[in-house]
């Protein structure tokens, strides 16, 4: 069986490669999913969501620094450098992942990164003097969570 260390390996080295389907075959059917843009994803909808984001992230370039695990929880700090589609700003996030894996597999998977940072980046002056206000953030969410739900049908 896979360690988590190794499973985190796999999945951002599939990341890396824009690799959506090795990316989703290492999540449980139970997986759940969580950060400050995708709230409380299941396992259909997180797998759905990196094909979506990689599907739009044509310039999408990941630099990943080195995984540290204990147990089953491996943690590592990725940054990503893509053209935001929606604005066409550029954005470099700093995220600090944590997955929990079992039986070779993840089964809960949670991103921090500073909301307001990504806002400024993402969305320009509107980030700028809203980012940081629950307002925008609750819109963002809701509309990432439309493209996703839109993304899902077509799938279908």
């Amino acid at each position: 069986m896979k360690s988590a260390a190794e499973v985190t390996q796999e999945f951002y080295n599939a990341f890396q490669k824009k690799d959506a389907v090795t990316m989703g075959s290492l999540y449980s059917d139970s997986a759940i999913f969580s950060d400050p843009v995708f709230p409380n994803l299941n396992a259909t909808e997180v797998k759905a969501m990196w094909q979506m984001l990689i599907a739009r992230g044509k310039d999408l370039e990941l630099k990943l620094n080195p995984i540290q695990s204990e147990g089953d929880t491996a943690k590592i700090t990725w940054e990503a450098y893509y053209t935001f589609s929606k604005t066409g700003k550029k954005v470099h996030n700093v995220i600090n992942a944590e997955l929990v894996c079992k039986d070779g597999k993840i089964v809960k998977h949670t991103d921090r990164f500073g909301f307001y940072r990504w806002s400024r980046q993402a969305l320009g002056t509107a980030g700028l003097f809203l980012g940081f206000l629950p307002f925008l953030q609750n819109k963002v969410r809701a509309e990432a969570k439309r493209n996703l739900d839109l993304f899902l049908k077509k799938q279908k």
